[in-house]
């Protein structure tokens, strides 16, 4: 089981704002499947080839990812550069394992992650 999900709700209102700010975590912008609003989240993202692999902490029923599951699309800050994602797909374990590249930290056994999001970079 990923991360509780009451703990994301803190960090959504908590830490997510803070980190945001600082501007060394990659951010998702996103597009809220029902309200239409615009979302900025931290997120743990590496690059793979062709695309970005994301670290689902709290599992793929979480709204940032339902939302961009839904939009089919999304913006990544990282870098100090934006880039647009395309093709969100839910990757298991092994797949997401063999794409990060061998110097990335794999999350630690103990939070019991299965779950990643694979996107793709949008050429242009």
């Amino acid at each position: 089981m990923p991360m509780p999900m009451w703990w994301g709700h803190v960090n959504k209102r908590v830490f997510n704002p803070l980190a945001i700010n600082g501007g060394k975590w990659p951010v998702l912008i996103h597009v809220g499947r029902v309200s239409g609003a615009t979302y900025r989240t931290p997120l743990d993202a590496h690059p793979v080839d062709g695309g970005y692999l994301f670290v689902l902490v709290y599992g793929s029923r979480s709204d940032w990812v339902r939302n961009v599951l839904a939009a089919d699309s999304a913006r990544l800050r990282v870098d100090g550069r934006e880039v647009d994602l395309a093709a969100p797909r839910l990757v298991g374990r092994d797949e997401a394992f063999r794409a990060l590249p061998a110097g990335v930290a794999r999350p630690p056994r103990l939070l019991r992650i299965t779950e990643f999001l694979r996107m793709d970079l949008v050429a242009g």
